[in-house]
């Protein structure tokens, strides 16, 4: 099963896409943490990607291209994925569709968190990190909207919406109401593996 979760941030799609893979056995693949791994190494990738994350501003989509192609050829992501933070824009959601056509794949879900902006600022806020500034979210979910419904209308059929409000159990919930019974399933046939979360 292949899955992408798509929302602004602070909606709650790691948290999410954490359990739920854990649940069906499926790697969770977190375009932010695969670029926060390359900073980290202080790669020429990673100095490039801190610069546009520092200006709070998108990474282009070669780069985000290449690092999610690299990562979907791992052999853990072969049966399935949860994809956390990509695509975020049109031309990224048509590379994705000609990286999964070359393995006979395509997306089967696109869940959209759907929560109100002054919560999501809230939200952002209360994480307490220096760059979660009012102007910076403000931005960021300009940044968002300015793609979103290009994003939607790509997948359509297979977009479902979902109330991102309430506590993690509850959305937790609601996630697995809203892929239904293609996760239960998945769940009948793997559900004694072991678990392959990673980024």
């Amino acid at each position: 099963m292949r899955i992408i979760l798509i929302g602004p941030p602070g909606v709650g799609k790691g948290t999410q896409a954490h359990r739920l893979a854990d649940i069906l056995k499926i790697p969770h693949i977190s375009t932010g943490d695969l670029f926060r791994r390359h900073i980290a190494n202080s790669s020429r990738l990673g100095k490039s990607v801190k610069s546009y994350a520092d200006a709070s501003e998108l990474i282009p989509d070669v780069v985000a291209e290449r690092v999610v192609s690299e990562r979907l050829s791992r052999g853990d992501a072969a049966e399935g994925f949860i994809l956390d933070g990509f695509p975020r824009t049109h031309d990224q959601a048509r590379v994705l569709d000609a990286i999964l056509e070359t393995r006979g794949a395509k997306v089967d879900h696109a869940v959209e968190f759907i929560l109100d902006n002054a919560e999501l600022t809230s939200r952002l806020l209360s994480r307490g990190r220096g760059d979660d500034t009012d102007a910076v979210i403000r931005h960021r979910l300009n940044v968002y909207e300015k793609e979103r419904d290009t994003i939607l209308g790509h997948y359509g059929p297979v977009v479902a919406e979902l109330d991102a409000s309430g506590s993690v159990e509850e959305i937790g919930e609601r996630l697995l109401s809203t892929l239904g019974a293609r996760v239960l399933q998945v769940l009948g046939v793997h559900g004694a593996r072991s678990s392959r979360t990673a980024v």
